[in-house]
């Protein structure tokens, strides 16, 4: 059964760190190092990036911890790792997801578990704010042109229609980071649609929003952006009929997973030029060399950038941090992981 801490604990719990290579060097300013030092008993410079064939010294601390302090790159906790862990009682994700590394056993046991995915979601939302302001504004589309022409031009004729004023916005998804996208909207002049078989009329109403079916949203919407979880629910859940019922002129914008949108139709509408596109994430990522997305006008594409990275990681590291604070003084987490939402999330 799944817990929460709520009592009185140690006030400094053994804490190990288990992450891939490189990332605890970017996690970690010096501030978080001596913060980290405070709040728990720990090796700073022991960060365990195999768990399931730990080293002596790792294999030691893993029998001791009692909090894994984990980000990308964790080891699956499998069954065999938490029985080396006899000891363990949370595990504090200084990230979004967890479905890599919290598996079924982690919940078995009853471990408490906690992500940054909030945090995580604040550049993701931001990224999406700007690039939506931008794709109305038409500034890829112009910026191309500019390079081209390299002369005056008739840029009033060639952006006819453009900008920013009572445009309608189609958010797909009412995720942690949809629901910021439609908070940093408000102050603009735009409709919101939003498309979420999760969020009823009233809840609809709360986030200032219209609901709207998925086809519905994408006919209207003068861009779509996508904030769905990657469920088999989702796969190509924008395919080749929604692609059709977009706008001439519209732009699709994906920062959640590749495979939410059947590439190949969406292909078929930007080659043409028909559709424009803003793409952090494909499927595959990255995409073939070859491919026609590298090079079309009408596409935005970015490595997989709109998430932390940079000085942004040293916000999920804050995060984490208040959560092993709290678990220290024995109350609740302030976001928990819940198993049974994982139906429904990243």
């Amino acid at each position: 059964m799944h817990t929460q801490p709520t009592t009185t604990r140690s006030p400094r719990p053994s804490v190990l760190l288990a992450m891939g290579p490189d990332i605890h060097e970017r996690l970690f300013e010096p501030r978080h190092r001596d913060r980290l030092a405070a709040l728990a008993r720990t090796d700073p410079d022991l960060v365990a990036h195999d768990l399931a064939d730990p080293d002596p010294r790792v294999a030691a601390a893993l029998a001791e911890a009692e909090v894994l302090f984990t980000c990308w790159g964790a080891t699956p906790l499998t069954k065999r790792v938490l029985a080396a862990a006899p000891r363990l009682k949370a595990v504090i994700h200084a990230a979004g997801s967890v479905k890599h590394h919290i598996t079924d056993a982690c919940w078995e046991r009853g471990l408490a578990v906690s992500s940054a995915a909030g945090a995580n979601a604040l550049p993701v939302a931001e990224y999406t704010l700007a690039t939506i302001l931008l794709a109305n504004k038409r500034v890829p589309h112009s910026a191309h042109v500019y390079r081209q022409v390299r002369a005056d031009h008739d840029w009033r004729a060639e952006l006819d229609g453009a900008g920013n004023y009572r445009r309608t916005v189609g958010i797909v998804g009412a995720s942690r980071i949809g629901r910021r996208v439609i908070e940093l909207l408000r102050p603009f002049d735009l409709a919101v649609l939003l498309y979420d078989p999760f969020v009823t009329a009233e809840e609809a109403a709360r986030l200032g929003v219209e609901p709207a079916a998925l086809d519905e949203l994408c006919a209207r919407a003068d861009v779509v952006s996508v904030h769905a979880p990657q469920l088999p629910d989702t796969h190509h859940m924008i395919g080749a009929g929604q692609l059709a019922l977009m706008r001439t002129g519209s732009t699709l914008i994906n920062t959640a997973r590749g495979s939410l949108i059947d590439e190949a139709a969406l292909l078929r509408e930007l080659v043409p030029g028909r559709l424009h596109a803003v793409l952090d994430v494909t499927e595959p990522e990255p995409p073939p060399a070859d491919s026609p997305l590298y090079d079309l006008p009408n596409v935005l594409l970015t490595p997989h950038v709109a998430g932390s990275l940079g000085n942004e990681l040293h916000r999920m590291t804050d995060h984490a941090l208040d959560e092993l604070e709290r678990y220290a003084q024995g109350r609740p987490f302030a976001d928990p992981v819940r198993p049974a939402a994982l139906d429904r999330s990243a």
